[in-house]
């Protein structure tokens, strides 16, 4: 209610919201999108590894009763359990009590899998860094942290691979927070782009005009698409629904799926 709200004061046309490691909002989005006469993406930001190397893959119309996707959400589903529980015992023995029982609760759907930030609210309503659930995430769960966990993370490769099978286009998310030297950046971009890779998410809401110039002309080299997000993750905070400015043209309309803009 909220996104499609918020996207209604912001006069967007296009909506889409991209959950991490599942699509578990579209339906809903999609019936309120369509009384507010807004369009609605289907979409999924995958936290994939490459070694120790964070690199979000968002993935965009795809077709989630495809066998390929729900044997790929089952995986990130199992694994998230699986890195909670590797989690919950780096945090035991640095004195932070938590069970997973008590952090399943935090997610809003039963069939989500499990995010550090529901661990991190779990512990900072126990009273843990004063009640702060982010200064619990970057003490505690953030990389290099003591309770940090990548077990079972899928690799950018075969994220953008699954997209693509499943008839979906794929972007590589906010490049500029990529802890990768430029060589290895580029390297990057064009391992992804032989598995299925689309686009490049150039305009973003942390981006500098630099920084966004430098990945629209690095799409264009790679024959990528550019496309644009809010990275907004909740109402009231920093950044905001359609923010930065973007325009779909007919050419990514037709890479979403979308008949007419």
């Amino acid at each position: 209610d909220e996104v499609v709200y918020n996207a209604l004061k912001s006069r967007l046309g296009i909506v889409a919201v991209t959950d991490h490691d599942c699509s578990l909002a579209y339906d809903e989005l999609e019936k309120l999108c369509a009384s507010a006469g807004i369009k609605a993406v289907r979409g999924i930001e995958v936290s994939a590894y490459s070694g120790v190397t964070k690199i979000h893959i968002l993935g965009y119309a795809f077709d989630a009763e495809k066998p390929e996707f729900k044997k790929f959400y089952k995986e990130l589903y199992d694994g998230s359990l699986v890195r909670a529980e590797d989690t919950i015992g780096k945090l035991r023995k640095n004195l932070v009590n938590i069970t997973v029982e008590e952090i399943l609760g935090y997610r809003k759907s039963v069939h989500s899998p499990v995010h550090s930030m529901h661990i991190a609210r779990a512990c900072a309503l126990k009273g843990y860094c004063g009640g702060n659930y982010e200064r619990f995430y970057l003490n505690y769960l953030a990389p290099g942290k003591c309770a940090f966990s990548n077990l079972c993370r899928p690799t950018p490769e075969h994220t953008v691979e699954v997209i693509a099978s499943c008839g979906g286009f794929a972007s590589l998310a906010h490049p500029a927070r990529l802890d990768l030297p430029k060589e290895g950046f580029l390297k990057l971009v064009g391992a992804l782009k032989e598995r299925g890779l689309g686009g490049i998410e150039a305009v973003y809401s942390a981006h500098t005009s630099d920084e966004t110039a430098y990945y629209k002309e690095t799409a264009r080299k790679f024959a990528l698409a550019v496309t644009g997000g809010s990275d907004t993750h909740y109402d009231g905070g920093k950044r905001r629904i359609g923010s930065p400015e973007f325009y779909v043209d007919e050419v990514l309309a037709k890479k979403l799926k979308i008949e007419k803009i």
